[in-house]
């Protein structure tokens, strides 16, 4: 199967961009886009992928570019990309075919409700309380902390659009919450409270990709990743550490 190299460009650079965006990593990134590059026909193709660009290209052929400003976790986006692209390398879609499902893909909507997101962080911040030593009377005021972090991070992060801010904003009113519910004798450890509210936010995924893609050879993406996971770690734990540092004792 052949296509014009604009069109595999295309395919290959959308579905590079929705991995990136959705918190795949780089390797895989850069794996998916050869595969599919070769599958359609495009034979010496390269892409170099980072965080915040991808660069793909053809001997012979132009250069093309693509700017990552967002990036979130959505797995289901990653899988479905890898499930066109097994088709693709199985000759069942052509380039037209699958750049119309990966712009389907693009413009999807979040893959839960923003209330189903709530009650899963508020029952993970609850859950993680007792599994860290906290009482069952901590993990009402776990929940609330923990739902009430998320939303914040949530709608600040699409106010400011800085990830780093709306993590200590959240992480403040974690902490705000916790010392409310001790002071009102809701709750019975307030460091418990604070560590299973916090856990949603902690990235994990970035840390786990950072590693990954440092095994892989990928060291400017691993090096960049583990320093914005290092930076979102310091704005969670100094959003709980300002309310106590001017908070009266």
């Amino acid at each position: 199967m052949s296509a014009q190299p604009g069109s595999v460009a295309k395919v290959c650079l959308l579905a590079g961009k929705i991995m990136l965006e959705s918190g795949a990593e780089t390797y895989r990134v850069e794996d998916t886009m050869n595969r599919i590059a070769a599958s359609l026909g495009l034979e010496n193709a390269e892409s170099y992928a980072t965080p915040t660009g991808i660069q793909f290209s053809t001997e012979g052929e132009a250069s093309y570019f693509r700017r990552i400003s967002n990036r979130s976790n959505d797995l289901q986006k990653i899988a479905d990309v890898n499930s066109i692209s097994r088709q693709i390398t199985a000759q069942s879609l052509d380039a037209k075919e699958a750049l119309l499902l990966l712009k389907g893909i693009q413009h999807n909507s979040e893959t839960f409700p923003f209330w189903l997101q709530l009650i899963a962080s508020a029952l993970a911040s609850g859950s993680f309380a007792i599994m860290f030593g906290g009482s069952w009377a901590d993990f009402a005021p776990s929940c609330i902390a923990g739902a009430g972090g998320y939303a914040a991070m949530i709608g600040f992060d699409k106010l400011l659009e800085i990830r780093f801010i709306a993590e200590f904003v959240a992480s403040f009113l974690i902490a705000v919450i916790a010392v409310i519910s001790i002071n009102a004798e809701f709750g019975q450890h307030m460091d418990k409270i604070i560590i299973g509210a916090v856990m949603p936010l902690v990235p994990g995924l970035h840390i786990t990709n950072a590693v990954r893609d440092l095994m892989a050879g990928h060291l400017i993406a691993g090096i960049s990743k583990g320093v914005e996971a290092t930076l979102t770690a310091i704005a969670i734990g100094a959003g709980v550490a300002v309310l106590f540092a001017f908070s009266p004792h």
